[in-house]
C-alpha cells in the first residue's frame, strides 16, 4: 500500500513488510491538562505513550489501515522526513493499541498477539 496521498507531492512511497508509517499529532514541548493547567515540558513524569495518525502501512500488517490512530513508545521509534514534514516510521509489533470505530466491529477472540 503507498503512503497516504495527503502527503506533498513528490515520489510515490511504498513501505515494506510490518511497517507503518504515523504522524504524530502534537508536540513534544509544554501540555496542558483537561484542567486547562499548563505543564513545562521539563517536568518529570513517568514514561509516557504517545498516539499517532497511521499514514501508511505495508502489505503485511494485519491490524492497522490508514488513518488509524496508534499508540507506541516515543523512545523506540525511528524518525524520517518525507517531503517537508517529520514522520515515525514503526513496526506493527511497537504498537500497543489501534484506535479506530472498525475495531469494535472485530470478534472479540482476536488479540493480535505475535505467537
Amino acid at each position: 500500500m503507498t503512503v497516504d496521498q495527503n502527503l506533498d507531492s513528490g515520489l510515490p512511497i511504498r513501505l515494506l513488510h510490518d511497517r507503518v508509517l504515523v504522524r504524530t499529532e502534537g508536540s513534544d514541548g509544554e501540555r496542558r491538562s483537561t484542567a486547562g493547567i499548563v505543564i513545562p515540558a521539563t517536568a518529570a513524569v513517568g514514561k509516557r505513550l504517545a498516539w499517532a495518525t497511521a499514514v501508511g502501512v505495508g502489505p503485511n500488517v494485519r491490524s492497522i489501515v490508514s488513518g488509524d490512530r496508534v499508540l507506541f513508545d516515543p523512545d523506540d521509534r525511528s524518525e524520517v522526513e518525507l517531503h517537508g514534514r517529520a514522520y515515525v516510521l514503526l513496526r506493527e509489533r511497537d504498537v500497543h493499541a489501534v484506535a479506530a470505530e472498525r475495531v469494535e466491529k472485530e470478534p472479540s477472540g482476536s488479540t493480535g498477539l505475535y505467537l
